[in-house]
């Protein structure tokens, strides 16, 4: 036994010594540099202590992208997990070329997030645009002239193509906890006259609730620093009313076409972040405990 666990120990070393490494001491430095007023260049950084974190109760720009952050959290993790139970549902039905329609679904996942933020831009633009040229066809011309990238709607915009983006991956992280119940359990509930419904609601959930916890989980640490579909929706020059935490974090330390470099803040932001990402974690995964149900 002595043998046995020396030899996990040491199999653990370079996994806990990278993440020691990559993590722990990145993280460490970010809290001592959050209390100093540093560009990240040149002079040596000064001690400000809590200045940085007092700003930021007073930074619309921050509450704003705050905000921004907790609507794809909260609103797209509603839609994209309502969306996937439905789906899930759909295709768990019996219907033909099941394993078609979860590879089309899942296929934004597979491509580069700045095709995906280009393909919506151009069904976005007016006039010329996808969205533009079908309701021009159906009449719809008010539609037609909507301003989908404006400064009010952007961000409604933004939200409709990350949800659409990010739906896939979690169909497929349902339907695969899907293929692991007994099929004895459905066959049984017909006999007893259940409706399709009433089996997903009292067999599929609670023996997915595992699935469920996880997925939610995901999300949220997905959600809270979402960076790349939202800096690349509008350009080299994002939409303020667009912004992420995770955005406006890196804006601050390196700036768009004319630099920033206000390091020592933009830390104050990731650790905001960091802070966010642990407490709304230890939340869900309090909420989603439950019982261990075995099959």
């Amino acid at each position: 036994m002595r043998v046995s666990n020396r030899f996990i120990i040491l199999l653990l070393l370079p996994a806990t010594a990278l993440y020691f490494l990559f993590f722990l001491v990145p993280t460490l430095q970010a809290l001592v540099y959050s209390l100093y007023d540093w560009s990240g260049f040149g002079a040596a950084p000064v001690f400000i202590g809590l200045r940085n974190f007092r700003e930021l109760l007073n930074d619309r720009v921050f509450w704003t992208s705050m905000g921004n952050t907790i609507g794809i959290l909260v609103i797209g993790g509603v839609v994209i997990f309502g969306l996937a139970f439905v789906m899930t549902m759909m295709i768990s039905s019996g219907i033909r070329g099941k394993k078609f329609f979860r590879s089309i679904i899942f296929l934004p996942n597979i491509i580069a997030v700045i095709a995906l933020t280009t393909l919506w831009g151009y069904m976005y633009t007016p006039r010329t645009g996808l969205f533009a040229a079908v309701f021009t066809a159906l009449g719809l011309t008010e539609l037609a002239r909507f301003p989908w990238l404006g400064p009010d709607t952007i961000f409604i915009a933004m939200m409709i193509a990350i949800v659409w983006a990010e739906v896939g991956f979690y169909l497929v992280l349902l339907l695969a906890g899907m293929d692991k119940i007994p099929p004895d359990f459905y066959e049984s509930a017909k006999l007893d006259g259940a409706s399709d419904f009433q089996q997903f609601r009292h067999i599929t959930v609670p023996l997915l609730s595992d699935v469920i916890s996880i997925g939610m989980v995901l999300w949220a640490i997905h959600a809270l620093k979402i960076f790349e579909f939202p800096f690349s929706f509008t350009g080299l020059e994002p939409n303020p009313s667009s912004y992420t935490v995770a955005v406006y974090l890196y804006i601050l330390g390196f700036g768009q076409r004319q630099p920033i470099y206000r390091l020592g803040y933009a830390t104050a932001v990731g650790v905001m972040l960091l802070l966010a990402v642990i407490l709304i974690v230890l939340l869900l995964r309090r909420v989603t405990r439950r019982e261990v149900y075995q099959y």
